[in-house]
Order: C-alpha cells, then structure tokens, then sequence
C-alpha cells in the first residue's frame, strides 16, 4: 500500500508547518567579521532547539529584562579549548578569555541586533543587554517554552544602556537569510571532531612527556659519566707526573 497524502488544506497545512519545525529553520546574519557566525533563532520554539543544541563556542544575546529573540555568536573553532581542563573555575576563566577576545565593535553589532529583534526592547531609547556563553544557560522543566535560566548568575554579563544604532541594524539586517539546519546533526559532528582533537591532544602530550622523560634520562647519563670520568682524572693526582709505563711499574714495585 503507498501511502496515503494529505487530501484536506487543513492536513496539507499541518504537514508543512510540521516540516518547517522538524528541519529547523534558523535566521543567518553577516557581521563585520566574517569569521564568526551570527544565528537567531525563528520563534520561541526554535529557541528551545537551539539552548538544546548549542555550541560551547555560542555567546547567548538577550534583552535584559524584557522579551527578545536569542541571538548568538558563534566563535571561530579552537577559540573555546577545554581540553585539560581540570575545574570549573579554569573552564570558567577559558570561556571569559574567549569572550573578552571579541572585537567590541562585534559585541555592539550583536547588542544591536539582540535589541532591534525584541517587540520591547526595539522602541526603548535604551536598553540593557545580558550575554553569557551558552554552556552557562540552563532550562528546566517548569520552565515556560524559550525562557531559559543561568547555571551561575555571576557569568551573566551585561551591555549597558545600549542605544539604537540604525547604520548598524541596516547593515546587519540586510544580511539576514533564512536556512533549514539539522541542529542536532551539527552538534553531533562538532562534537566529534572535538573528541577526535581531544585523543590527539592526548597522544601529543604522551609524546611530550615520553620524549621529556628519555631527554631527562640521557642527561642523567651523560652527566654519571661526566662526573665518573671526572674521579679518574682526579683519583691520580700526585700519584704520577709522566704517565709512562715505566713509572707505573715502579708504582706497583713501591706498593708490593
């Protein structure tokens, strides 16, 4: 039996709003630079995939206090090493380096963009802006669809009184495309090639350490055999002034 197609506007309408939601559809927008990714989520339900599937290379955008859409920015690879991390407070000052690395001017574009995508945020003369990165944004289950909490509120950082700047949203906004994107599939490819990276971080350490030790040892050696030839240099003194075959002999006659 073949199946069956939706005969009725009402089935065909929730067929394809059920594709939209299952494929993913994300908000893509160019910055200054081009190195970084800058996303927005579509609607409060594509948030939810987003918090789930995010990147711990992800800075999270939003209007502090008001509602907004959650905008991110994605940090080149490699700019989030977690790799030998030991605790949460080295993990902690890893991600604030990364952040503080970030042109401000790229920081603004994102502020600017966060505020003008917020049905408040947009007609305040000022506003302030919370950033975090996305490992540190937490949801629970009594939360409310796209509300979202913080796992410390310390690493909950704020842009203040950031006014409107309209060259900026024209700039940014006019880059705005609209992609489906397979989150989870994504996700699950970074972070296997973070694992791949991780064994070979690994291995190279193990190298280090091996070589390191092989070298310690060898001057070890070398240095045994410098101070042994060095007590048979001074283990003669006095004892012959030519060296010659001679002398020894007369030497050995002397002690027998």
């Amino acid at each position: 039996t073949g199946r069956q197609r939706p005969t009725s506007p009402s089935q065909r309408c929730l067929r394809f709003w059920g594709y939209i939601l299952l494929a993913g559809m994300v908000f893509f927008f160019t910055c200054s630079d081009p190195k970084y990714v800058v996303y927005m989520g579509k609607d409060k339900f594509e948030n939810e995939d987003l918090i789930k599937y995010g990147w711990p290379e992800d800075i999270w955008f939003h209007v502090d206090k008001y509602s907004s859409a959650h905008v991110y920015l994605r940090l080149p690879p490699g700019s989030v090493d977690l790799a030998g991390v030991k605790d949460k407070g080295e993990a902690k000052q890893k991600l604030l380096d990364a952040m503080a690395e970030v042109d401000p001017k790229i920081m603004n574009e994102m502020a600017q963009l966060t505020k003008h995508n917020s049905i408040e945020g947009c007609k305040l003369a000022e506003a302030d802006i919370v950033y975090t990165p996305c490992l540190n944004l937490k949801k629970e289950e009594r939360m409310d669809t796209g509300q979202v909490g913080f796992k410390d509120e310390s690493f909950r950082l704020l842009m203040k009184n950031v006014e409107k700047d309209k060259d900026i949203i024209k700039f940014i906004e006019r880059s705005r495309i609209e992609r489906k994107v397979d989150l989870a599939g994504e996700k699950a490819q970074r972070d296997e090639e973070e694992r791949m990276r991780r064994r070979k971080f690994i291995e190279e350490q193990k190298r280090k350490e091996k070589t390191e030790k092989a070298e310690h040892e060898r001057e070890k050696e070398l240095k045994s055999y410098a101070d042994l030839q060095h007590l048979e240099k001074t283990s003669n003194v006095g004892v012959t002034k030519t060296g010659s075959i001679e002398e020894c002999r007369e030497i050995e006659e002397d002690f027998m």
